[in-house]
């Protein structure tokens, strides 16, 4: 990769000008102007006037990180997929199917968080003998406080850490509401998947 390459020689011979790197490539100075650009919005070069580019000494796992602390939920969060209550298990799995979730967030008037249901919860229930067409999600989800949950304002990279250490596939992203009786409670306002993280990670490659 082009911008490997141009690493390697500031490394080696920084500070040294543009023209200098693209001689040593054997290519243009206006060839390189994207990398170099790129190279230097990224914090992994740093360039001064009359003196060419130098290497800041930062490790590239050290810019995705940098960058990943910097998003935040709210800008990758996705639409979650609800469901009621007394919604039956069978209809829940059918609404799981159809628009192809793995988690499903059960909720009450307004959007309150009540619950989770997951595609385990729906093999254990279906392999108990159940009449899933009767049964309503209420009695085989996740209720609260067992719930793990992300904010529009929590980093992403700390929602994807909850995700791996309770190995769950989906955190319902809530804000914190207030209902009747003036008691708080969590809507439900997106969804944060492995898919939203692993789509996260191709569109910061493709910055690159």
């Amino acid at each position: 990769m082009r911008q490997e390459a141009i690493l390697e020689i500031v490394k080696k011979s920084g500070p040294i000008t543009g023209e200098q790197i693209a001689e040593k490539l054997s290519s243009s100075k206006a060839t390189l102007r994207p990398d170099l650009a790129i190279l230097t919005m990224s914090g992994l070069l740093g360039a001064r006037p009359r003196v060419g580019y130098f290497f800041s000494g930062k490790n590239p796992f050290f810019i995705v990180a940098e960058k990943l602390r910097s998003i935040l939920v709210g800008d990758v969060k996705s639409v979650p997929v609800v469901v009621g209550e007394k919604c039956s298990v069978y209809d829940a799995a059918v609404t799981m199917f159809i628009e192809d979730a793995g988690t499903l967030f059960v909720v009450r008037n307004g959007g309150i968080l009540e619950g989770v249901i997951s595609r385990k919860d729906f093999l254990k229930i279906t392999m108990g003998g159940h009449d899933i067409h009767k049964l309503p999600v209420g009695v085989v989800m996740t209720r609260m406080p067992n719930i793990i949950v992300t904010t529009p304002e929590e980093p992403v990279w700390l929602a994807a850490r909850k995700l791996i250490s309770h190995e769950v596939d989906a955190l319902p992203v809530v804000r914190k509401t207030v209902v009747s009786n003036a008691d708080e409670g969590l809507e439900v306002v997106g969804r944060l998947s492995k898919t939203n993280i692993t789509r996260l990670f191709v569109e910061i490659g493709e910055e690159a």
